[in-house]
Formats: structure tokens, C-alpha cells, sequence
């Protein structure tokens, strides 16, 4: 410890701090410094021991009492002050200590049980059944109108034999004597308390006397189970349906995980989806696209009649209002868009031939307005290629 240290301007309070405000600003450095915050920052890591070892002392009121009287020579100059502190850090591997304790357990007061929760959750949480994923491929019908799945799956589930408690039938769970039930052992190494998981219990709190033959004593055992999945409608590729409670059981009569289904869309033959929209592309003769007509198209829905305008060229989009995939958030539908194309025959019968020809003698350029303009724009540059070879 240095003697000049003023434990007060580390912490950054004044003299006559009550022990509220030295606590909370501890807190504070204590997470600001943290060397998990600061991996690697040997300055943040020296300035941790200080905040530390400042707080030691000012949070004891004896301890504080001796330093406002004497300052830090009344704890002297050697690796630590007297009355059992250790404030050297001497032996201690300060990053496996800072990496595993989380604060004193039940009802030790540790600042760190604020900061980080008390064991009874973490142990709870340890005891969780993992979460699963699970990719399934679904067809287009189901992705935008919705269906419904059986999965079966191979999960860890509650042992029948047991009935998840890890235990024989006819015996019982007994308190661990290790942890006395915490489900953890704190050591104490200087400054800090380390805790671990049990190595007796595994973190349970009780050990087994008879551990059940069929687990092991695991409470849960691997088979297949069957699960109904309701597919919504509107669902796309990324899509991920949570089943909550369905994931791994827990280990000795611990919650269960949760199951995530990712959804994979195999494209369709006829439709494309472009957000709540879909696309469909519909041959037309070119007869109906010159002279303009009825036509009947598909939709998600079902067949839809569209009346086409004399002259539709080929490409055009027409707009077929709520036709499209329901919107999940707001249940909007999309729209249906028809791309026309444009469809010529490939073989011709004489007299098809004979009309066909008697057409086209009656049609010009001018008649094909797109073919007009092409030939406009072409002429316009020979005729500037002429004036640059002159």
C-alpha cells in the first residue's frame, strides 16, 4: 500500500462521504475500471486495485476511522494493513479472481450482489434445458397463406422414470454438504471473494442418494418427441417461430429451453414475392395485347379477371389491389402485380400465314410506336457519324 494515497480523491468523494455515497461511488469506478470492460489495459486493471483497496478501507468503519486518524501508515507499510487486510493482492491469479467471483453469496452484503444478481438465479439459470434451432423447408402456399406441421424431433426430455428429479424411486435428494444448498463455494483470497459451482452437487444444492438407473441422474433423458407447429401466414425465409417451453428439459427438474424454428421458402413455379407483393408473369397473344380484351389471371388467392387496354405492350405492369401476402404486423394485404407477356405463334397454317401478311402490309412503322422512335434515334446518329467522317 502507498503511503500517500488518498483513498478519498481515488474514489472521488469528500472526507465527510456518508457510506451511501463512498458505496455508490464504487459502484461506479468499479464497473468503469473493470478489467472484463477493459480487456488487456493494464492502467484500467491498476486502477481497479486502487478503487478497490480504497474501498476496502472506507466502507469499514473502523478501518475508516483509523485512516482519518492517522492516514494509510495506521494500516503500516508492509504487503497489507494491520487487522487481517490484504491489500497487496499478493498470490492471488487476479484475472481468474475477477473472472469468476460475482460477489459473496446469500447474505454476506457484497456491493457485487447488486451489481450482478444473487445465486439462486444464476444457479436457476444453470439448470435451464438448452434452447434449440431447427430449419425447416416449407412451400410457398404455406409460407403466404399459412398451415400447419408436425416436427419430430430428438430433445432431451423429463426421465419418466423419475419424473425429472434425478432421483431412484423410493429415494430422495438430500442438501449438499458441501455448499450447504447454495449450489456454489465461495473461497476467499485477499480482497476477493471467489465463487465456484460445486463440484459435489454440480450446482444443484442437494446430491442424489440413489441416482436414478435410467438418466443417471440427469432427471431427463433423449427421445423423440412430436410438436404441432402452426405456421402463420405472411412468414418469409429468416422468419423464426419461437416455441417457448419445447426446447431441452432442464437437468434435475430445471425449466426447460425454448425452440426456435427458421423458416426456408422454396421458390414457386408461378409467383414471386417481393416484400407483401406478389409478382406473377402471364403470357398473352399478341392479338389480345393489340387488340385488348379480358383475360383471366392467377392469384395467391384464386383466379382474377384483368381487362387488358388495346396496345398493351410487352412488359407492362398492372396492379391488383389485395391480392398479395397479409402484412404480420398490421394484417395490410399486398398487392398483386401482372407482367404481360407478350406471346407471337410459332407455326402458322397457310391461311393463318395469308392473313398474317395481308396485316402486315397494312401496317408502317408508324403503327409500332416504339419501332418509330428506334429508327428515329438510329437515323439521328448516322447522320452525326456522317458529319464527324467528312
Amino acid at each position: 500500500m502507498a503511503a500517500d494515497r488518498d483513498y478519498y480523491g481515488i474514489l472521488g468523494v469528500s472526507r465527510d462521504a456518508s457510506p451511501e455515497d463512498i458505496k455508490k461511488a464504487y459502484r461506479r469506478l468499479a464497473l468503469q475500471y473493470h478489467p472484463d470492460r477493459n480487456p488487456g489495459d493494464k492502467a484500467a486493471e491498476e486502477q481497479f486495485k486502487k478503487i478497490s483497496e480504497a474501498y476496502e478501507v472506507l466502507s469499514d468503519p473502523d478501518k475508516r476511522r483509523r485512516y482519518d486518524q492517522f492516514g494509510p501508515a495506521a494500516f503500516g507499510a508492509g504487503p497489507g494493513p494491520a487487522g487481517g487486510y490484504g491489500g497487496g493482492f499478493g498470490g492471488i491469479d487476479l484475472e481468474e479472481a475477477l473472472r469468476t467471483f460475482m460477489g459473496a453469496f446469500g447474505g454476506s452484503g457484497s456491493i457485487f450482489d447488486d451489481f450482478f444478481g444473487g445465486a439462486a438465479s444464476e444457479r436457476e439459470e444453470s439448470h435451464r434445458g438448452a434452447d434449440l434451432r431447427f430449419d425447416l423447408e416449407i412451400d410457398f402456399e404455406e409460407a403466404v397463406l399459412g398451415s400447419r406441421r408436425q416436427l419430430e424431433l430428438p430433445i432431451l426430455q423429463p426421465c419418466a422414470e423419475c419424473g425429472g428429479s434425478g432421483a431412484e424411486r423410493g429415494s430422495r435428494r438430500e442438501t449438499c454438504r458441501q455448499c450447504g444448498g447454495r449450489g456454489t463455494v465461495i473461497s476467499s483470497q485477499g480482497f476477493f471473494q471467489v465463487r465456484r459451482t460445486c463440484p459435489q452437487c454440480q450446482g444443484t444444492g442437494e446430491t442424489l442418494a440413489r441416482p436414478c438407473r435410467v438418466c443417471r441422474g440427469e432427471g431427463r433423458v433423449k427421445s423423440r418427441r412430436t410438436i404441432e407447429l402452426r405456421i402463420p401466414p405472411g412468414v418469409e425465409t429468416g422468419s423464426r417461430l419461437r416455441l417457448t417451453g419445447h426446447g431441452e428439459a432442464g437437468f434435475r427438474g430445471g425449466s426447460p429451453g425454448d425452440l426456435y424454428v427458421v423458416l426456408h421458402v422454396r421458390p414457386h413455379e408461378v409467383f414471386q414475392r417481393h416484400g407483401d407483393d406478389i409478382v406473377c408473369e402471364v403470357p398473352v397473344p399478341f392479338t389480345v395485347a393489340a387488340l385488348g380484351g379480358e383475360i383471366e389471371v392467377p392469384t395467391i388467392h384464386g383466379p382474377a379477371k384483368l381487362k387488358l387496354p388495346p396496345g398493351t405492350e410487352d412488359g407492362r405492369v398492372f396492379r391488383l389491389r389485395g391480392q398479395g401476402v397479409v402484412d404480420r404486423r398490421n394484417g395490410v394485404e399486398g398487392d398483386a402485380l401482372i407482367r404481360v407477356r407478350l406471346q407471337v405463334p410459332r407455326r402458322l397454317t397457310q391461311r393463318q400465314r395469308r392473313a398474317m401478311e395481308e396485316l402486315a402490309s397494312l401496317l408502317s412503322d408508324e403503327d409500332y410506336p416504339e419501332i418509330a422512335d428506334f429508327h428515329r434515334r438510329v437515323g439521328r446518329y448516322y447522320d452525326r457519324k456522317a458529319a464527324i467522317e467528312r
